[in-house]
């Protein structure tokens, strides 16, 4: 199946309608021409049309995908690689546009695959390096952080992205040595002033990292970032305007409040936790 063909796509209305069929089931996976639906959800992944979007086709591919297994591995890896090549940075470097909803559901899916991936092991290596290398260069290029958008629903493109690093975290291909590097682009999104994260972005951060604590990372690499923040915040603040600073602090003060609450109950974490509350009462 080539499902970057163009020809004879469904549109919006006539895919929402068979995806509402599929969710409602009313209809069987088995009795729609698969080739033409899945095609036409990838052209729609994007759709301004919450429902659309977020209802229908996410959570039919979740349904396919993790819920009953029904697209072979094959296809799925024809999936990811048109995830990677043509939607995934669809736009990249724009503010407040509509190709963020592209952004942001292509790397739902992307999870989704790795998901698979992880209970059934049919990617090979070298497509869990690809995987790793572009979430890390988008993740670095994203720069439209909203979460939801009244009117067309939820974009939240950074706690997509972290949603598939911890899937990307779970997988064995995954070597281990490349967790500093996926640390600091994790962290590296906590340090910004444009917006204020409002919609759980800080908790959907912080569940990769722990994911790769738990799995082995040495915490000397998060103490290290910890100590860098009271210096960052010194030359922000003489760079930015007083509104966009208080941005900063409060991005900063949410994350280090939600981490260490996610790690109170482990004894083996308590150094850690001191070094964050000493972060935390250098940040003002």
């Amino acid at each position: 199946m080539d499902i970057s063909l163009r020809n004879k796509l469904l549109g919006e209305s006539e895919l929402k309608s068979i995806l509402t069929e599929y969710k409602n089931e009313r209809c069987n996976w088995q009795e729609v021409d698969k080739t033409l639906v899945l095609q036409s959800m990838m052209e729609h992944i994007g759709s301004t049309d919450g429902e659309l979007r977020d209802q229908l086709i996410y959570t039919s591919f979740y349904r396919l995908i993790v819920e009953s297994n029904q697209i072979e591995a094959e296809l799925l890896t024809v999936l990811l690689d048109a995830c990677m090549n043509e939607r995934m940075f669809k736009g990249i470097g724009e503010k407040d546009s509509d190709t963020v909803f592209t952004r942001a559901f292509t790397t739902l899916l992307i999870a989704l695959i790795l998901y698979r991936d992880n209970q059934a092991d049919f990617l090979p290596q070298n497509l869990i390096d690809t995987v790793k290398e572009k979430l890390i260069t988008y993740i670095e290029l994203e720069e439209d952080l909203r979460g939801y958008v009244p009117g067309k629903g939820w974009a939240h493109s950074i706690a997509h992205v972290a949603d598939t690093f911890e899937e990307l975290v779970k997988n064995p291909k995954l070597d281990k040595e490349d967790y500093p590097v996926i640390v600091r682009v994790l962290c590296s999104k906590v340090l910004i002033s444009d917006s204020v994260y409002v919609h759980d972005e800080d908790e959907r951060l912080l569940t990769p990292i722990l994911e790769m604590i738990e799995r082995g990372l040495n915490v000397k690499e998060i103490e290290q970032f910890l100590q860098e923040i009271p210096n960052q915040l010194k030359i922000q603040k003489a760079k930015i305007e007083n509104e966009k600073y208080w941005f900063l602090v409060f991005n900063i003060k949410s994350f280090l409040k939600s981490f260490h609450f996610k790690i109170n109950d482990q004894p083996k974490l308590l150094p850690l936790q001191k070094k964050i509350e000493e972060t935390l009462a250098k940040v003002f």
